[in-house]
């Protein structure tokens, strides 16, 4: 099979000029400041993927192991900050919670895949490790802001049942569960309903990527396999580690939980 068809820049931004349709309905809906939104979204995507694309290319001619390294712990702090601030939350409070579990679930699944599924030479070769990190943070973001923007929306509107558990007697461990299942619950059911769909409602991105690079049909197909399952653990271990930790930082010694960790009032 034959490499993938490279695309042509020009041709890349006529296509992008289709984006004027959406615009004007924008427009004529009323809906100027989405408008203006969209297209500051799509200049900054569009800089952003062109200067990794660039970069990238150097990283895997070089492919160090410290290298490498640097580049995963960028991509997890750049994440990092994205959950916190999208969660609502005070990123000097919470930054070293999420930094950690992230770290832990990430750098953990990731080397798994690695080691046992792909088992690349070197094992941290940036070809490998950097998409297949990036998949897993991109997966995880949205789920811990939802993870962590749940939980404590919800305590903070319901605090006086959490008291109340207090009272009778609970620790802040026990008292959190209801909260802490409702969060997993909201955070997981995407990912959860992805799976059970991909193959039939839709072609994922990784299995259309690797058609298109050549690869077989059913070699990309175990591709995308592994990567769900390798998506589901580090979804999994990042929340449960981020809402875990988060206990020492967002509560008193007493166990009420702090006014101060909110970085906007919650609706």
């Amino acid at each position: 099979m034959s490499s993938v068809i490279d695309i042509n820049l020009n041709s890349l931004l006529l296509f992008s000029t289709f984006l004027l349709i959406p615009a004007f309905l924008l427009y004529r809906w009323k809906l100027i400041e989405l408008s203006r939104n969209t297209l500051v979204s799509v200049v900054r995507m569009t800089a952003q993927l062109m200067l990794v694309g660039l970069y990238l290319k150097y990283l895997f001619e070089l492919n160090h192991l410290w290298l490498n390294i640097v580049w995963l712990l960028v991509m997890i702090t750049v994440a990092n900050i994205s959950i916190v601030k999208g969660a609502g939350l005070k990123l000097a409070r919470f930054f070293w919670v999420t930094q950690v579990s992230l770290m832990i679930a990430i750098v953990s699944v990731c080397f798994l895949f690695l080691l046992i599924l792909v088992q690349p030479e070197p094992f941290y070769d940036a070809r490998y490790l950097i998409p297949i990190a990036g998949m897993l943070l991109g997966n995880c973001l949205q789920g811990n802001i939802r993870a962590l923007e749940t939980f404590y929306t919800d305590l903070r509107r319901e605090e006086a049942c959490y008291h109340s558990d207090l009272l009778l007697g609970a620790t802040v461990s026990e008292a959190v569960q209801p909260f802490f299942r409702r969060a997993v619950r909201v955070s997981m059911t995407p990912i959860v309903g992805t799976m059970a769909t991909l193959g039939i409602v839709s072609l994922p991105g990784m299995m259309t990527g690797q058609i298109l690079g050549g690869a077989l049909p059913l070699t990309a197909a175990k591709y995308q396999i592994a990567i769900m399952v390798a998506i589901y653990l580090s979804m999994v271990c990042a929340i449960s580690l981020n809402l875990r930790l988060s206990l020492q930082t967002a509560f008193t010694v007493s166990g009420l939980l702090r006014d101060d960790i909110f970085a906007r009032t919650a609706d």
